[in-house]
């Protein structure tokens, strides 16, 4: 079975972006561990804080990392962001296999994922090896698009993991 670190950068906890990794992950068949950043605290504005080292240290043991956030102003999250900045550059998620996942109101942002996103965890090492996800927050759980998405990029994302 895969691992699964999914991190959340939605500053509120328990959200819908929050749910929409959950079903990712587990349309892939993973076993997860979840990073809500809003709970990491005022500790991920700086480095060196012991409870923040461990959410890094617990995303750096999963095979498959999941960022997930919320289209703010046409990017994921600033809080999103800072946690992400406590990776080291080009080796703080170097052999992880990263799928962005984003959720906004409209399709005029459904390339966020791509343009934001991925780059920052390709920036970090990860290997992305699909596109990313972009779903419409106010129908993400009954339309098709997460089938559609794993019907089409889960093999790749699978072959990743087993290669890495």
């Amino acid at each position: 079975m895969v691992t699964a670190a999914i991190i959340v950068g939605n500053p509120k906890t328990g959200s819908r972006t929050r749910d929409a990794a959950e079903r990712l992950a587990a349309a892939l068949g993973a076993e997860t561990v979840v990073i809500e950043v809003a709970e990491l605290g005022a500790g991920v504005l700086g480095f060196g804080d012991p409870v923040v080292a461990e959410a890094v240290a617990r995303v750096q043991a999963a095979e498959l990392v999941i960022a997930a956030s919320p289209t703010y102003k046409g990017t994921y999250t600033g809080l999103l962001k800072v946690f992400l900045d406590q990776f080291a550059t080009g080796t703080g998620l170097a052999g992880q296999v990263g799928i962005p996942i984003m959720l906004g109101a409209g399709p005029a942002h459904a390339l966020a994922p791509e343009l934001t996103l991925k780059p920052v965890l390709v920036e970090l090492g990860a290997i992305c090896p699909a596109q990313g996800l972009y779903q419409l927050d106010s129908r993400y759980a009954a339309d098709d698009s997460l089938t559609a998405w794993v019907d089409r990029w889960g093999e790749a994302v699978h072959a990743s993991v087993r290669e890495r």
